[in-house]
């Protein structure tokens, strides 16, 4: 299962806008880089973000989850509360090939301030703008940039198509576009 380099993500970014937008090089200047790199693409946040909150002292079920432990911001730059959680998703809209798994790893400048990106699985054949959790593990307020880069997207090429893709069983969080609520 090889990992797939820039030229590749590059070709099918173009040619069946997998990425868009697609910066076709790492962008820097005064933000946290986003774009094309070597063997990934670094994706951007939006500007709306989930603030979870306790104000409600709900419990959290995956199964029942409620819009209301969330107060939704409009922000160029959003504060996560200390050992809490904020929802945001990806500038970015991906298509993702059938034979192609893609795997979200949060960049080191987050981490080494004690912000976690949760790992997300792009399986083949999803399509969307991509939901990520930011974790602040911090006992002290932590911020994050709308418009800048967030995560890295990582492409590998399975050994052939599987037999059922997520586009193929109707996924729940298929097309999805904006933050996304856990769904059952």
């Amino acid at each position: 299962m090889p990992v797939l380099s820039d030229k590749w993500i590059t070709k099918m970014a173009l040619e069946n806008q997998m990425i868009s937008p697609f910066e076709g090089k790492q962008i820097r200047a005064d933000k946290i880089s986003f774009g094309l790199s070597s063997f990934g693409y670094d994706a951007r946040v939006s500007n709306e973000f989930k603030i979870f909150t306790n104000v409600n002292s709900e419990i959290v079920d995956p199964k029942n989850f409620k819009p209301s432990n969330f107060v939704t911001k409009n922000v160029s730059e959003c504060i996560i509360p200390p050992n809490s959680f904020v929802l945001a998703s990806t500038v970015e809209y991906f298509k993702i090939p059938k034979d192609v798994l893609v795997i979200c790893l949060g960049k080191s400048t987050y981490a080494r301030c004690g912000i976690i990106v949760n790992v997300t699985p792009l399986e083949p054949g999803w399509e969307g703008h991509v939901t990520l959790e930011f974790s602040n593990t911090t006992p002290l307020p932590a911020k994050i940039y709308a418009n800048e880069g967030v995560a890295q997207f990582i492409f590998l090429r399975g050994n052939e198509k599987p037999e059922v893709t997520y586009s193929d069983r109707k996924g729940k969080y298929m097309g999805q576009t904006g933050v996304t609520l856990p769904k059952v």
